[in-house]
């Protein structure tokens, strides 16, 4: 596993970006598991969305995240502009 998150972060690097690359924040307010995510958060890292990694799920929650999630790896037979959530 950890070969695979040295290729992925090899990947990541190049793509850092100091500003929050999408037009909405995940979370602004103050959350169950924890405080709101703010654009100007030090401790994240932010990249530009342009990869595409397959995650195996149970379920999106009500609130629009994913329920047990894991890694399966990263996709390279499509674009970060053709993945849309499934319904």
């Amino acid at each position: 596993m950890l070969t695979v998150r040295r290729q992925v972060r090899q990947k990541l690097d190049p793509l850092r970006t100091a500003r929050y690359p999408f037009t909405d924040l995940p979370t602004v307010g103050p959350q169950r598991w924890g405080g709101g995510v703010t654009a100007e958060q030090r401790e994240m890292t932010w990249v530009r969305p342009e990869l595409v990694a397959q995650i195996r799920f149970v379920e999106w929650t009500a609130e629009g995240r994913l329920r047990h999630a894991a890694f399966l790896g990263m996709r390279t037979d499509k674009s970060a502009a053709e993945v849309h959530r499934e319904s």
